[in-house]
């Protein structure tokens, strides 16, 4: 494809999108930087090969959804990738105030939110990397079922039995953490 990016564009136009497809997948601010500068190295020297099959985002998650699993798949047996930050639902940094604050609740109800919380995020870092990444891509990303596709290499229909399969896994898992309404 004769109109890539220079390297400094190409930073410029995806570097944040790794980076937030890293946090979610990893699930803290410093691993999301590895991962995420460890992904966009890979693509800059794949860069030259990129053939326009896809779009360019697409490729660039594939890659990064890629560098992730190859490092689930060696970091298993030490439980290295088993965290996942609170940060992941809120969007926030840790340290950071939040723009809007709502009034304090009581004590116990953020020991509460805290918990459940915690029980979906060791829940989902339970599951297998298929199941995280199909989850993490549609229902935190917001990708469409054709993204998703693309970026996993597999059929739509595939996209949807997996992301089926993996919301079922993750409410097994949550079924006995949490009494959901």
């Amino acid at each position: 494809m004769s109109n890539l990016p220079d390297e400094n564009e190409f930073l410029a136009q995806n570097a944040a999108l790794v980076y937030n497809l890293s946090l979610r997948l990893v699930g803290n601010p410093a691993d999301a930087e590895d991962l995420a500068q460890d992904a966009l190295l890979r693509a800059l020297k794949a860069l030259p090969g990129f053939r326009g099959e896809s779009s360019l985002s697409t490729w660039v998650y594939r890659i990064t959804v890629n560098t992730w699993k190859n490092r689930v798949r060696s970091e298993k047996r030490r439980g290295f990738w088993r965290t996942v930050s609170l940060n992941l639902f809120t969007g926030e940094e840790a340290d950071e105030e939040p723009a809007f604050k709502a009034p304090d609740p009581p004590l116990d109800a953020g020991l509460e939110a805290g918990e459940r919380e915690t029980m979906i995020q060791e829940a989902l870092a339970e599951l297998d990397e298929d199941d995280r990444a199909v989850i993490v891509l549609r229902d935190i990303e917001d990708k469409p079922y054709r993204e998703i596709a693309a970026v996993l290499r597999v059929p739509e229909g595939t996209v949807k039995s997996r992301l089926s399969r993996a919301r079922e896994a993750l409410r097994r898992k949550l079924k006995n953490r949490l009494t959901v309404p």
